[in-house]
């Protein structure tokens, strides 16, 4: 028998007023100024999850996700074992296969099983970008263009990539005296799939060349571009650093004891020359190209005389080669934390250096200390850190930072080929020497 009385008149009155109620607007009624404050606010999980509400909220989605750096997951080396201090050379670091280490507890661990079958022992690491890792046979002839290793760790595909067509450069007299330097990702086309564009640079003749494949679903295709113009070899390749630096939107390798890196534009294919600021290349000091933390913008950090320099790029009157020095960070009482380093000044600058940049835009530079570990150096906090791994290795050189391939596919802008918008006249005349 119903209930009868005040509270059961009440409860039917709040039913009755609930009912008239109108109901709630629907996701996509959000004005779209509301939704980007919202949705700028989240981490590119929970953007990704916002993304899939409706077309309103992808739209918004997209929008922010195209302005925002790739997610950075963690680190891609080759361990190696701490070697004695100087003069005694360092180990290599083809010794141990590569490992992959994640910035922290919630990141994804992902695996790195590069030689899982016996035609791809051998293989070494020499790029990580845009979610792929690009590995070469350590022990290659230095003349021929390689066959590359690409893995994708996230979506666990592979692909080996044959080496160009002997008729590629027609007529080619550069054949023996060519020197591989190394291999670069140029774009990717959709982060779900295997299609990307990569770079292969060789020196020809005191000339620079890229070799570009691009690779549709598996499927690779070469070609050769004409030998630079514009820039002339004039030392021996083997003072090249083998792997590649993305800073700004360019590709760069630097040079051992040069006061320049050569750049690689990867929308026209032009290379050029950057000078250093003259008072590290001067010098002979050893710098890195890389991007500052808080924008992404090119600078160039050095650790000389236990100091610690970055520089950026800034065209103005009183300019060092068009940089400006933003920060000096005294390293002194840093390394004197560092155990059985040694004190005077002399061994010191033997043993330490800059090693890198940070890619992943944490405010972190690598230092290598010879004989003693690698560590990281946090230019705000200044704090050290030995970078070792759980067996008591140190990580290897260099210390690739892996970025999640980003945007993800539903959220990128619309392109008919996946290229990188660069000049389509590069695809006439592939084939001049």
């Amino acid at each position: 028998m119903a209930a009868k009385g005040k509270g059961g008149r009440r409860d039917g009155a709040l039913a009755s007023s609930a009912a008239s109620l109108p109901a709630p607007p629907p996701a996509f009624a959000v004005p779209d100024d509301v939704l980007r404050f919202l949705l700028e606010r989240l981490s590119p999980a929970e953007l990704v999850r916002a993304a899939l509400v409706c077309r309103g909220w992808q739209r918004v989605a997209s929008y922010l996700a195209a302005a925002r750096p790739p997610p950075h997951l963690g680190y891609i080396f080759h361990p190696c074992d701490t070697p004695p201090p100087p003069p005694i050379e360092e180990t290599s670091r083809g010794n141990y296969p590569a490992v992959f280490v994640p910035v922290d507890a919630a990141a994804p661990r992902l695996s790195l099983h590069f030689a899982a079958a016996d035609a791809y022992r051998g293989f070494g690491i020499y790029e990580v970008h845009h979610g792929l890792v690009l590995l070469l046979l350590f022990s290659r002839p230095e003349a021929l263009v390689p066959r590359i290793l690409v893995r994708d760790p996230a979506s666990r595909r592979r692909a080996l990539l044959p080496s160009p067509p002997r008729d590629a450069v027609p007529d080619d007299k550069w054949r023996r005296d060519r020197k591989v330097i190394g291999v670069a990702v140029l774009s990717r086309a959709h982060p779900s799939r295997l299609s990307f564009e990569a770079v292969c640079l060789t020196i020809d003749a005191a000339r620079p060349r890229a070799w570009v494949a691009s690779v549709r679903d598996g499927a690779c295709t070469w070609r050769a571009l004409p030998r630079s113009r514009n820039v002339k070899i004039n030392f021996d390749p083997k003072w090249f650093e083998h792997r590649c630096v993305h800073a700004a939107g360019d590709i760069y390798w630097h040079i051992c004891n040069s006061g320049r890196a050569l750049k690689l534009d990867p929308r026209t294919l032009e290379f050029s020359f950057l000078l250093a600021p003259a008072q590290l290349g001067d010098s002979y000091a050893k710098y890195r190209i890389g991007e500052t933390p808080e924008d992404g913008s090119l600078c160039i950090g050095s650790a000389e005389d236990e100091e610690f320099q970055l520089w950026v790029r800034e065209e103005a009157d009183h300019s060092d080669n068009g940089w400006m020095m933003v920060r000096r960070v005294s390293l002194h009482s840093v390394y004197n934390s560092v155990p059985r380093l040694p004190m005077d000044s002399v061994s010191r600058l033997i043993s330490t250096w800059l090693s890198d940049i940070d890619a992943g835009r944490t405010g972190k530079v690598f230092i290598k200390m010879q004989g003693y570990g690698r560590y990281s150096f946090h230019m705000d906090t200044r704090k050290l850190e030995r970078l070792e791994t759980d067996d008591g290795k140190e990580y290897g050189n260099p210390i690739y930072a892996y970025c999640l391939a980003w945007p993800p596919a539903f959220l990128a802008p619309k392109d008919v080929d996946g290229l990188s918008g660069r000049k389509r006249t590069l695809e006439k005349g592939h084939r001049c020497p």
